[in-house]
């Protein structure tokens, strides 16, 4: 199974908090720019075989990320499905998944996106709180992504697709856990089927990082993050949710009034594993370490032995893809980057990445079908060492991180970098 990552690199204004590959005032660009996305998806569609399959098998996810790929009008869209569909074989079940932030769609833009195919909506709405919201930038109010949420609904966004996912950040400057519970509190009343919650980091060469050094924010209290952490894994456990990463939660379906797990992990026979039915398949595909193609300015993909990434910068991606030659399946005009991956790298990268799944963790009989050899052969005294600590467990069937370590689990990642 193949999945497929398109970025749209345009935003209505920067978040003080993004390090992203997202730009502000290039509005002028999203028409060129989606028409290049879709000679893109079709140069790489036409590089791996006439019929668009080959080698890469079927596409399950798809995934719009940005920026905000809400920006981009509905004829555009249009047309970059149009392109996907030509040029790859999409499942009948396949999850696509639009980033999208509230206030830059209405009922007829989300119903517009639902008769296009998408079919999971992820939306940034980050805190409930108006002064959060104005320090992170944030062009909304808490209450048009209430407003939001209700379209989304309307436009047919239920438990019937693949629902709604909401982004939290909690471990804000300045941030008390009353408002932070309070945050939660009000995200859970939307009833999403999806949560992802992520402690603020301050990264390089963002204006939020800059306000910390220069003294004017205080700097996120790491301890108070990692209690606001476990507060709310415990809250959104009494709320019917299961966390599935490390960041991430999700919902069953409730049948008949019991709830029921339904994905399945792909790498394994069908009775092996399940998780949350509203888990997000497009991030476990990273998560597993599974391959995807990568579409747009600055996307990345993984595929055929090696990682590659695009150029950056929305214009010079542009004017590739508009002049430049069809290459080798996977790689485009545009290709900034390529790097080999040999198997002990991808054994290690399939390690570190597992053990952010905190059910699934890293499964044995998937990781000896891959490779040939089980893990505890690869990595007996990294194994024993982190066992030690207290930090994983190993047993028959997996290995995956201990509930105490998901705080620390850096800790875990560093031995398999």
């Amino acid at each position: 199974m193949l999945s497929l990552y398109l970025h749209i690199p345009f935003c209505a204004s920067k978040c003080s908090y993004c390090d992203f590959n997202a730009y502000a005032g290039m509005s002028d660009l999203i028409a060129p720019y989606a028409r290049a996305l879709a000679k893109e998806v079709r140069m790489v569609g036409e590089a791996g075989g006439p019929e668009g399959a080959g080698e890469r098998g079927e596409v399950h996810t798809l995934f719009f990320g940005g920026g905000t790929p809400s920006l981009t009008p509905l004829d555009s869209m249009a047309d970059i499905f149009s392109a996907i569909r030509e040029s790859f074989a999409l499942t009948d079940d396949c999850e696509v998944t639009l980033e999208a932030n509230p206030g830059t769609v209405d009922l007829a833009y989300l119903e517009g996106l639902h008769a296009l195919g998408v079919n999971r909506l992820s939306f940034g709405v980050q805190s409930a709180q108006a002064n959060e919201l104005s320090l992170f930038n944030r062009i909304h109010t808490f209450d048009e992504a209430c407003e939001t949420v209700r379209l989304a609904r309307q436009a047919g966004f239920d438990r019937q697709s693949y629902g709604v996912n909401l982004d939290l950040i909690y471990g804000i400057p300045g941030q008390t856990p009353e408002r932070w519970k309070d945050t939660l509190a009000r995200a859970l009343a939307l009833e999403p089927e999806h949560l992802s919650l992520y402690s603020l980091s301050l990264e390089f060469g963002t204006a939020m990082r800059a306000w910390v050094q220069r003294g004017l924010l205080p700097a996120p209290d790491n301890n108070v993050a990692a209690d606001m952490y476990e507060w709310a894994d415990a809250e959104l456990a009494r709320a019917g949710f299961e966390q599935y990463e490390i960041s991430n939660w999700a919902r069953t379906k409730d049948e008949g009034g019991r709830m029921k797990d339904e994905i399945q992990c792909t790498i394994l026979p069908p009775s092996s594993f399940r998780l949350p039915a509203f888990a997000c398949r497009h991030n476990l595909q990273y998560w597993r370490n599974e391959p995807y193609l990568g579409f747009g300015a600055g996307a990345h993909g993984c595929i055929s032995g090696f990682r590659y990434s695009n150029v950056l910068s929305p214009a010079a991606y542009i004017q590739r893809i508009e002049s430049g030659e069809a290459r080798p399946f996977p790689l485009s005009p545009a290709l900034a980057e390529a790097t080999p991956v040999d198997v002990k790298t991808a054994m290690d990268e399939t390690m570190m990445l597992g053990f952010r799944l905190t059910r699934e963790g890293i499964p044995a009989d998937a990781f000896r079908a891959r490779y040939g050899v089980g893990f505890d052969e690869v990595y007996a005294r990294e194994l024993r060492d982190l066992t030690g600590r207290q930090l994983i467990e190993v047993g028959a069937d997996r290995a995956r991180l201990r509930p105490g370590a998901r705080l620390v689990a850096n800790r875990v990642f560093e031995k398999f970098v």
